[in-house]
Order: structure tokens, then sequence, then C-alpha cells
């Protein structure tokens, strides 16, 4: 059959061969692009949570210091935030809370519904000591 649409000449792909394979290429792309777009998104949030456990860490070694016992500020620290994120600490030195706000935007609403206790809204994430 093949041999009838090609002829005499051999050489080289069909039409229907190059449409086949472009169709497939399309079907692939079809699953897979807005599989990573939801990868991609649902990275901001690890980021945001990320940065609240490394703030986290780092109020710890703050205490860890004999004489700080006052209130930490975030500029005490010696962190920076991933991409757009803010960080701020609020509360008394027994009980911090360290708000997270995912400058993004991006980070699903799913996700953060599936995080209830931690995500309290909008793109923010609120981790308490």
């Amino acid at each position: 059959m093949l041999q009838k649409l090609r002829g005499n000449n051999s050489k080289g792909f069909t039409l229907i061969e190059l449409m086949i394979v472009i169709a497939i290429i399309g079907i692939l792309a079809a699953i897979a692009i807005p599989n990573f777009i939801a990868y991609r998104n649902k990275a901001f949030c690890s980021a945001a949570e990320s940065d609240a456990h490394a703030t986290a860490s780092g109020i710890a070694d703050y205490y860890a210091i004999p004489n700080h016992v006052a209130p930490v500020v975030y500029g005490d620290l010696t962190l920076t935030p991933s991409a757009t994120n803010t960080v701020a600490i609020t509360g008394t030195v027994n009980a911090l809370i360290i708000t997270v706000t995912d400058g993004s935007g991006r980070c699903p609403a799913d996700y953060q519904t599936s995080q209830a206790p931690q995500w309290s809204g909008g793109n923010v994430f609120t981790l308490g000591m």
C-alpha cells in the first residue's frame, strides 16, 4: 500500500505519515502542558511553606543565644524569602506566628483548602510556634 502512495520515490515520508506524527505530538502536548502548569503552581505554595519553616529554624537559632530574650523581628534573622514572598513575624515570645504571603498569587485554591489548618485564605501561609 505504501509503495503505491510513494510511487517510484522511496525516500522520505508521505504527508499522511507526517500528519499522524504531528497529531500524536499534539495529543501528548495536550496532556502534558496542563500537568506541568499545575505542578509549577504548586511549587509556589511549597516555596511559601519552605520560607515559613526556614523562618522557624532561624527563630530557633536566634533564641539559642542567651541574651536574645526580646521578641524577634524578621530583620534580625539572616534569611531572605524566595521569589516574591513576604514574611512577617507577629505574636509574643511564647507564641510567635509566622505569616508568609505568596507574592506570585499562583498558589491554587484547591491546594490551599487541602492544607486548611495552615493556609488562612488568599495566598497567605501561617505557621504558629
